[in-house]
């Protein structure tokens, strides 16, 4: 029985071992030449070590939850795609509506200038 989990095994080890060869290549033949540019802050819009109560862009937000949403929309179609076949019309069915739903949503945010950037 333990036999049959022995290819397992051995993928998880090479895995760990070249991933740990890669990472270990990149500290050692990285250049390490940081700049201002390089620790500027590039994900949240705003200097990150600033007062907690300033001001900042709504808009970030909202197009991090749409990205969310339409990216789960990719993560329940892949899945559906695979089984189309054994659940027949009904699932068929089932993922229009589904997809209906959020193409309702998505004109609804583009209408409402929640994709525009100014």
């Amino acid at each position: 029985m333990l036999e049959n989990y022995l290819p397992v095994l051995i993928f998880i080890v090479i895995a760990f071992v070249i991933g740990a060869v890669m990472m270990g290549m990149g500290f050692m033949l990285g250049s390490r030449k940081p700049d201002s540019e390089k620790d500027s802050p590039y994900e949240c819009g705003f200097e990150a070590f600033e007062d907690a109560r300033m001001k900042f862009d709504v808009r970030y937000y909202l197009v991090a939850i749409l990205f969310i949403i339409f990216d789960l929309e990719i993560a329940f179609l892949f899945p559906w795609a695979v089984v189309l076949g054994e659940i027949g019309m009904v699932g068929f069915v089932a993922m229009s509506v589904f997809l209906g739903i959020l193409v309702v949503g998505f004109i609804y945010e583009w209408k409402k200038g929640a994709l525009e950037w100014e």
